[in-house]
């Protein structure tokens, strides 16, 4: 086999879920591609990876400062909420049955994995409720063991807001599953049939 077409296996195979047999196939459809077109492919990877930024408010990926969500003047901003990853957020905004504000918290603590609180935006989160105009928080995590686990420290540390009324997705959601790749219907149900903690 070529040197190079080994070396773009290679490199194609870090990217989750693409084995060998996936990037030979991607591999070879790079070659049939335009020139010109892997080009501005291949530009497109290297600008998002290094200009992309966090939005300072609620930690989703930008542009700017501020990500277009935290830019919008027609959002609520009396309701957040928090999801674990960017790809979430993307998941309950595509049902178009949220009008609010989010919060990325970057992950979900997993002692495993090395990942405690200090390691999520939970701080960046309480910095914007001490501002008074939150008043209700939804919790829109996974449902697996390290997701249960951040619930229950985020229940802890938002019992310092008695004001604010704090609510998950109703758990319509498979125990284990990824709220990335939740249906819509699914995840919509979830957000409207959510419940107080």
């Amino acid at each position: 086999m070529s040197r190079l077409l080994d070396n773009v296996c290679s490199e194609l195979q870090r990217l989750p879920g693409i084995g060998r047999r996936t990037a030979m196939r991607l591999a070879m459809h790079i070659l049939k591609m335009d020139a010109e077109v892997v080009d501005s492919m291949a530009e497109s990877i290297a600008r998002f990876r290094h200009d992309i930024r966090h939005c300072v408010s609620c930690n989703n990926l930008s542009d700017d400062a501020l990500c277009p969500i935290c830019s919008d003047t027609r959002r609520d901003r009396s309701t957040i909420c928090v999801v674990e990853q960017v790809g979430d957020l993307l998941s309950i905004e595509n049902t178009g049955q949220y009008h609010g504000q989010y919060h990325v918290l970057g992950g979900v603590i997993s002692p495993m994995q090395g990942i405690g609180p200090s390691d999520l935006k939970i701080d960046l989160l309480c910095d914007k409720l001490l501002t008074g105009e939150v008043k209700e928080v939804i919790i829109a995590i996974s449902t697996s063991v390290e997701g249960e686990t951040t619930l229950f420290y985020l229940i802890n540390r938002l019992k310092a807001f008695p004001d604010v009324k704090v609510t998950t997705i109703a758990r319509g959601i498979g125990f284990g599953d990824e709220l990335e790749y939740v249906d819509e219907l699914t995840i919509t149900h979830a957000l409207l049939n959510r419940r107080e903690l």
